[in-house]
């Protein structure tokens, strides 16, 4: 199946320090599935790529206020681990976008992620519609948290979804194949990194 360079966009989900990097908040968690997956080599193949094609790449981080006025006073679940671990704090190291995947000239990146799901709180939807969008391509953290939710909006909200494999890591192995085998093809087409790229040229 042949990808159409002019209605897809690559949605890169929290590529930041404190999840991809040695000393990030968050890396600890996910460096086993990552190391796993090759995740990071397997992105910049993808996003150099589709750069190359002129597909457009988004960048969705997720970022707080110091204190975190954003979101409830009582966090609870995958937030309240955010909140304890002091982790996506504007202006941090650890809230910047890693120095290999830095967005560049042409790049856009989505502003106003707080929650786990890219659509519910950003203005993506209005961009990749005003932009003729209709098939994502996805990757990033978590597997079974904000990748699954953005999945399921956008299969919800009429795109094709597609998600790359091998192009994300959640805190274990397991959490991750459980939502690969079992969640992601109700909801989007599985491929890897290498079949997009071949797909796309």
């Amino acid at each position: 199946m042949a990808i159409d360079p002019t209605t897809s966009a690559v949605v890169l989900i929290e590529y930041q320090n404190d999840f991809t990097s040695e000393g990030g908040a968050l890396h600890g968690a996910v460096s086993e599935v990552m190391d796993k997956t090759d995740m990071l080599a397997n992105t910049k193949r993808v996003v150099d790529a589709a750069r190359q094609a002129g597909v457009p790449v988004m960048h969705a981080p997720i970022t707080f206020a110091k204190g975190y006025g954003e979101i409830s006073s009582h966090p609870y679940g995958i937030l309240k681990g955010v909140v304890d671990g002091e982790c996506f704090v504007k202006g941090t190291w650890g809230a910047a976008i890693m120095d290999e995947l830095t967005p560049q000239e042409g790049d856009i990146v989505i502003e106003g992620k707080r929650g786990l799901d890219t659509f519910a709180s950003t203005n993506l939807d209005f961009i990749l519609r005003s932009k003729g969008i209709k098939t994502l391509v996805l990757g990033g953290f978590l597997t079974n948290c904000c990748v699954e939710s953005t999945m399921r909006s956008g299969y919800e909200n009429g795109y094709e979804v597609m998600t790359l494999t091998d192009c994300m890591a959640a805190t274990s192995p397991e959490e991750h194949d459980n939502a690969i085998a079992y969640d992601f093809p109700m909801f989007s087409k599985p491929t890897t990194s290498e079949k997009f790229v071949s797909e796309l040229s």
